[in-house]
């Protein structure tokens, strides 16, 4: 929650994805939680579109890992998340990402990353929570990224008054989905073809997609993995990506863009396109039209700046969880009363 008088804070960013389905999602979340830490954002909402208690659990756990710094510890307070859970989303099967992190244990047996959702009553309503989130942020002082289908995102456009207020508290929409300005079909897309053709078509503000092609040139390196996570045995995205494939191997990451185009826009580590619209063919392809009046944009890879990208991502991602101090309102100091004037003594 915001509260006024306390001047504006770092941008507020609602992330949805199918954790779980690829490492790409924990590494933007890894990317994302660094940038928290350093106080250019703030992670508002979660929710996940991959109907798995496991996948909820996995994104509890990333949470509360980086919420660890901020625990009884260090004298302030938790900062973890309800997490949203699609109850009629794709892909329910359990992945070796989700077991590997889940299952980890101490050295005393215990989780190595605990977290608080074994039962569905421990999630919260996708809807609802989307649409509570953009209730708590200043107007146009927060953006969404999406990291899978648009399962969830869509679903919130039936609650009463939702796109007026998107429209007013959002600057923008980050996908992380399709290939442009044209391309093969897109697992994300493919995922939920009929919540992307209403994403594109009724989102009430600017979106910018980030296509394969970017993941694609943009690889995050195996190498960070074993030296800048080295901090520490037990870290639950370092985990997973070893579990993702067998090591060594350089992981596509469009996610990780789109957070970093999100929060970091201008700096310029990316192009983007001329405004146009996004169409989302049936077999799951997606095509860019220009258009002077098009809401629509997509990034394009900036070869100058490819090396200064990755190493953006490796730095950040790797950031050990940073304290982070409550905002409260500010307790304005009473003054004293004020005596009441002495008596004139009588000649």
């Amino acid at each position: 929650m915001q509260f006024p008088g306390l001047g504006k804070p770092p941008l507020g960013v609602i992330f949805d994805s199918d954790f779980g389905n690829h490492i790409d999602s924990a590494l933007a979340l890894a990317l994302l939680y660094g940038l928290d830490g350093k106080t250019e954002a703030r992670v508002v909402s979660l929710s996940v579109s991959k109907s798995s208690l496991k996948a909820a659990a996995f994104s509890d756990a990333v949470a509360r890992f980086y919420a660890g710094a901020v625990s009884g510890a260090f004298g302030s307070f938790s900062r973890t998340l309800p997490v949203g859970l699609a109850t009629d989303g794709k892909s329910p099967q359990d992945t070796p990402i989700l077991s590997a992190v889940l299952s980890k244990k101490t050295a005393e047996g215990a989780p190595a990353y605990p977290n608080s959702i074994n039962h569905l009553n421990d999630t919260a309503e996708v809807a609802a929570l989307i649409r509570n989130s953009f209730t708590g942020q200043q107007d146009q002082n927060c953006v969404v990224i999406l990291a899978g289908p648009a399962t969830n995102l869509v679903s919130v456009f039936p609650l009463p008054g939702v796109k007026n207020l998107i429209a007013v508290k959002a600057r923008s929409l980050f996908v992380a989905a399709g290939a442009y300005p044209d391309g093969a079909p897109d697992q994300h897309i493919k995922s939920d073809i009929a919540a992307a053709k209403k994403l594109f078509a009724e989102w009430p503000t600017e979106i910018i997609a980030v296509g394969r092609e970017i993941g694609e040139a943009m690889r995050y390196p195996a190498s960070s993995i074993e030296k800048d996570f080295a901090w520490t045995s037990n870290h639950p995205v370092a985990d997973a990506y070893r579990a993702f494939q067998p090591m060594p191997y350089d992981a596509a990451a469009p996610s990780m863009a789109a957070v970093l185009q999100a929060v970091r826009g201008k700096e310029n580590y990316f192009k983007l396109s001329e405004p146009g619209r996004i169409q989302v063919l049936d077999d799951g392809r997606t095509r860019f039209t220009p258009a002077a009046d098009g809401k629509h944009r997509y990034l394009i890879i900036d070869p100058a700046q490819k090396e200064k990208i990755i190493q953006t991502y490796t730095e950040i991602a790797s950031l050990k969880p940073q304290p982070r101090m409550p905002r409260f309102r500010s307790q304005q100091k009473q003054a004293d009363p004020a005596k009441p004037p002495e008596a004139k003594k009588q000649p």
